[in-house]
């Protein structure tokens, strides 16, 4: 009987420890996620605002604009400091908005596309 004793004392004892990985092998699930977000995510959106910031920088006046709230206006006026632009609506309609919310700039394409909508 005092076999069994050992054999279970035996299994009772804690297992040895395992050896741990070394740092470089815990960070590396890290390293790979972040080489995989860059192409990704953060290339492209980088990409984009250069480009947004491009059409901002050349905006100038009487081109038409659609605002981030979907307002369609003509730029009457840009601020000295570039900071402010003023948007023809309507024959007397006048709005001012920063710089930054001007969405994009219509194209000759999207204008027949906008009297089509409006004469329809």
């Amino acid at each position: 009987m005092s076999g069994w004793f050992e054999i279970v004392a035996l299994l009772a004892q804690a297992p040895a420890k395992a050896k741990e990985p070394p740092f470089w092998m815990t960070m590396l699930p890290f390293a790979l996620i972040l080489f995989l977000l860059f192409p990704i995510v953060i290339w492209p959106q980088r990409r984009e605002q250069q480009k947004k910031d491009g059409l901002l920088n050349a905006l100038k006046k009487n081109d038409r604009v659609v605002t981030l709230g979907g307002i369609i206006g003509t730029v009457a006026h840009i601020s000295q400091d570039g900071k402010e632009i003023t948007l023809k609506v309507d024959d007397n309609t006048r709005i001012k908005f920063i710089r930054s919310g001007i969405s994009h700039k219509l194209d000759g394409g999207d204008n027949k596309e906008e009297t089509a909508l409006t004469a329809g």
